[in-house]
């Protein structure tokens, strides 16, 4: 099986920690690698180095070969410029299965946290079998929902059509993006959703196949680069097709037009968390939901629920905090109560043209 770990976001929602030059996926947010070298590390023993690709943006080029020496430098898509989801993985399924276009390759993403690493990789191993066995098919891997989260997109499921290895899997319904906490609520009573960390395994004969249904200027592009692949005028081509792509999301140019009968969805625990914001990051780092959760030099009394991330040498002290996040770095300091971590990313946008654009 090839992976393709996605590594192009920017992250607005951990700011002032993730920035345009250095977005959170190249930070150590969890420990003392990035969490796109974590990406890398969960995937050993199963996947080796040469079955891993990194598709990312051009300007990340330098850092990213940093961060990752272990993988052939082949290995490297970098997108000349950001044309969102939708292009970026086909782009990748064009390029990866150029000479493998009946092999699983699963896609998945390099800004999450995942605990229980060996059952990600079981899951994995068996989304692989699912997609051998029916080469036009498509395997969602969902993380059963531990809260009604209304900041993830969530998976709606039907019925049990197969087992493998006792581990159940189901027909698939349909996606949903940031459902209301009404809704988000329902779906967690009901056991027929999960969230959607994006992780799917397919070929990419089958995916391209849908490209070429239902985004066929989009899959024409796609042609022209796999075309190039390996020759001479692969950058030229990357270069002047790429840019031209319509910015789409992967979900409306593919997933949302799909035949339900051909996707199936495992719905598993995998202690999946998506650490886009910051609040997200303390529930999956958190043992309970009062605890404080600290890095760095911190003294925190009659403190609970709260986050405080230091980066500097200075000791940041909390007194009396309930549900805060705190986070110092060597040039900014936010302070916010969790609830309030959604306008992050507006207040970042506001700083766009003013003297203070640096900081982005």
């Amino acid at each position: 099986m090839k992976i393709v770990i996605f590594a192009g976001g920017v992250g607005t929602r951990l700011w002032p920690l993730s920035r345009k030059s250095t977005p959170k996926q190249f930070e150590k947010i969890v420990g003392d690698k990035s969490t796109l070298q974590l990406a890398v590390d969960r995937l050993k023993p199963s996947i080796k180095p040469r079955d891993i690709y990194i598709a990312t943006g051009k300007k990340y080029e330098k850092i990213v070969r940093a961060h990752l020496p272990q993988i052939p430098a082949k290995n490297f898509i970098f997108e000349p410029e950001m044309r969102d989801v939708g292009p970026a993985v086909g782009v990748a399924m064009g390029i990866v299965g150029k000479d493998n276009p009946n092999s699983p390759v699963a896609i998945i993403w390099s800004d999450h946290f995942v605990k229980k690493e060996r059952r990600f990789r079981e899951v994995l191993s068996f989304a692989e079998e699912l997609v051998i066995k029916d080469k036009n098919s498509l395997v969602f891997m969902g993380q059963r929902a531990r809260f009604a989260n209304q900041n993830l997109g969530w998976i709606e499921f039907a019925e049990e059509i197969d087992d493998i290895h006792g581990t159940k899997v189901f027909r698939f319904k349909k996606l949903i993006y940031r459902p209301s906490l009404e809704d988000a609520e329902r779906f967690l009573e009901s056991q027929t959703y999960a969230w959607n960390p994006g992780y799917f395994v397919t070929t990419p004969q089958f995916l391209l196949s849908q490209y070429e249904k239902f985004t066929p200027v989009l899959w024409k592009g796609i042609m022209q680069i796999q075309e190039a692949v390996g020759q001479g005028n692969y950058e030229k081509v990357l270069k002047e097709v790429y840019p031209k792509f319509e910015k789409i999301s992967f979900d409306n140019a593919i997933l949302e037009k799909m035949d339900p009968s051909q996707v199936s969805v495992i719905a598993a625990d995998l202690g999946w968390s998506d650490v886009g914001a910051w609040e997200a990051l303390k529930e999956a780092l958190q043992v309970s939901e009062k605890e404080n959760v600290t890095r760095g030099k911190v003294l925190l009394e009659d403190s609970s629920d709260n986050l405080v991330f230091n980066y500097t040498d200075q000791l940041v002290v909390g007194l009396d905090l309930e549900e805060t996040i705190v986070i110092n770095t060597d040039d900014v300091i936010l302070v916010c109560p969790k609830k309030s971590v959604p306008k992050i990313k507006k207040l970042v946008e506001s700083l766009t043209g003013t003297p203070l654009e640096h900081l982005t």
